[in-house]
């Protein structure tokens, strides 16, 4: 309703429009700014260029893959996802597990590095946040002396 009354803002006279547009923008009138991507936590909201990046495409991947295997699963009996259970070359079929089990094992190898490399950077960001504020000098007093 409030994207018709924004449409028929700008026909009837633009400023009026651009108010609407504002007003729909200020309260969160958008639905697609409601979804969990746009709702990070932290700082900058969540958005680090590095990580979330190759999280999210990760993620996304994995959501699709499970909507295969959903759908793979309701024809258990009669077939798969693409048609009939075999097809009809055993080598082929055989060929064809095998690349599936090795990219679903290339997918958990990268999500364990992801979450490797994510671990290492928290640990050197806390590890040189603790330094800073080992070595931070009072302003209270005399200093104490560095400590070995």
């Amino acid at each position: 309703m409030a994207l018709v009354l924004m449409v028929l803002g700008f026909i009837w006279w633009w400023p009026v429009g651009l108010i609407i547009l504002g007003f729909l923008i200020a309260r969160g009138g958008f639905g697609c700014w409601r979804r969990p991507m746009f709702a990070g936590s932290g700082p900058m909201g969540g958005f680090d260029p590095h990580m979330d990046r190759w999280e999210n495409k990760m993620s996304r991947m994995q959501e699709k893959m499970d909507r295969v295997r959903s759908k793979m699963a309701q024809f258990k009996g009669g077939g798969d996802f693409w048609g009939v259970a075999s097809s009809g070359n055993r080598a082929f079929d055989d060929y064809r597990t095998e690349t599936l089990r090795r990219l679903e094992d290339e997918q958990r190898e990268f999500k364990d590095f992801l979450g490797r490399l994510r671990f290492a950077k928290d640990r050197a960001e806390f590890d040189q946040f603790m330094n800073e504020r080992r070595n931070r000098p009072t302003g209270d007093g005399p200093q104490a002396p560095p400590q070995s």
